[in-house]
């Protein structure tokens, strides 16, 4: 399973700038819709495409492994 780490890299730019960061800033800037980030932050398994995870790597000036991660699945 994909994880995205939007939560944690919206706390470390929250950090970083010493200020909060909306989802709805974060739709404005980037051009995504305000639904698809709350999914992607909220909803566990979600997935998306390649041009959103760029927008958010652009947003947030990150590498792709910083804003996902892979989580094997149980087997058995």
């Amino acid at each position: 399973m994909i994880r995205f780490k939007l939560g944690e890299m919206i706390e470390k730019k929250q950090f970083a700038e010493g200020r909060r960061v909306t989802i709805n800033e974060i739709a404005t800037a980037t051009g995504l819709n305000r639904m698809t980030l709350s999914k992607i932050l909220n909803s566990k398994g979600y997935g998306t495409g390649t041009e959103t995870i760029d927008k958010l790597c652009q947003y947030f000036n990150c590498r792709v492994e910083d804003l996902m991660e892979h989580l094997p699945e149980n087997v058995g």
